[in-house]
């Protein structure tokens, strides 16, 4: 039998990245000894601008961020202008057109996003057929702990991602099913299943940014799907108590502009409506005053909702379009409970606001 060859030892050999300090600061690094500028981006970096990493002199590039506020985040490296996955990570999230490593910040303050010693549910990749698209479709869906050995009937919610992800991004950085589980052990919200659509259409091809013509057509799609293709294979082939009452959607940026549509198009669906770091953006709040005229001048709209729940970090820069849209709510006397926190458009944000609408839920 042939020998293994051998092979000289590399730094990369015992390399970690990301490496927790005690002090909640992180260390990231990377072996690249050829390369000659390397930076890293994340939602932990001054207005979105990359920091440098330095290479030591034997090829190791690092740089320590923090301290930061424990909890999950997301970066990607660039090495001489290549974006690039960090190889020591495997914890990963997936977008419609990248990837980008997940890294944790340890503390207490982690607690309702861990994934703790509590009986856990399952969250499986559900794929359907989608009449409104003509194709394959994936959906993520939640169900509690001890769904599969009972016949119990549960409350749904349908929760929505934001632009540039996909129906896995709840699941991921979102901590959407550990934060149910946490939520449910604790005694402080009801078992409920979680619906996690794809709410990113299939674009056309197209050579620059796509204009508001082209947004509400896929706003269109997206409803059109949800409403024909989603919700009921979701209701078909599981245990729901298929009425409003039992009945929530929520969704953060895209998908609270989503939510915000389907919400003013059929108010007769959800008596529960969340808006995450959201609002109507751009011309189309023009036209929200005519597009959902019924609603809005409907006086028992009020009546039909036991919970609108808005929240946006004051930094967040969509802060204009929520304005405008509570603004219009106002307008129609359209009742919602508001939450300002701090910080701006970010997955810190958006975990947080899911832990504090869940256990508002079908109460």
């Amino acid at each position: 039998m042939a020998q293994t060859p051998q092979r000289t030892p590399t730094p990369n050999d015992t390399l970690k990245s990301p490496k927790a300090l005690d002090n909640k600061r992180v260390i990231i690094q990377i072996y690249a000894p050829k390369a000659s500028d390397v930076v890293v981006s994340g939602d932990f970096t001054s207005g979105g601008k990359p920091l440098s990493l330095a290479k030591n002199d034997q090829g190791v590039w690092s740089v320590t961020v923090g301290p930061l506020q424990p909890d999950y985040y997301t970066y990607t490296l660039t090495v001489d202008g290549v974006r690039t996955m960090d190889p020591k990570n495997p914890v990963i999230k997936q977008g419609i057109n990248s990837l980008e490593n997940v890294m944790l910040v340890p503390g207490v303050e982690t607690a309702f996003e861990d994934n703790r010693a509590v009986p856990h549910g399952e969250v499986r990749e559900v794929w359907y057929q989608s009449n409104t698209l003509s194709m394959l479709r994936r959906m993520h869906i939640y169900t509690p702990p001890g769904y599969e050995k009972g016949n119990t009937k549960y409350p749904i919610f349908y929760l929505l991602h934001g632009a540039g992800d996909d129906d896995s991004g709840w699941n991921t950085v979102g901590r959407a099913g550990f934060i149910l589980d946490n939520l449910i052990a604790a005694g402080k919200t009801k078992p409920m299943i979680v619906v996690m659509p794809n709410g990113s259409m299939p674009m056309p091809a197209t050579s620059g940014m796509p204009d508001m013509n082209m947004m509400n057509r896929m706003r269109d799609l997206f409803a059109s799907e949800l409403l024909k293709d989603v919700m009921p294979y979701a209701e078909k082939n599981y245990r729901t108590l298929a009425n409003a009452q039992n009945r929530a959607i929520a969704g953060l940026s895209m998908g609270g502009f989503q939510t915000l549509d389907v919400t003013l198009t059929r108010p007769e669906l959800f008596d529960y409506v969340g808006v995450f770091s959201s609002g109507f953006f751009g011309s189309s709040i023009d036209e929200a005053e005519t597009k959902y005229a019924k609603a809005l001048n409907d006086p028992s709209f009020n009546k039909g909702k036991k919970l609108f729940w808005i929240g946006i970090g004051k930094d967040d820069f969509v802060m204009d379009a929520n304005k405008k849209t509570l603004a219009l709510l106002d307008k129609h006397q359209i009742k919602y409970q508001y939450k300002e926190t701090a910080g701006g458009h970010t997955w810190i944000n958006w975990r947080q606001y899911l832990n504090e609408y869940v256990p508002m839920l079908f109460k």
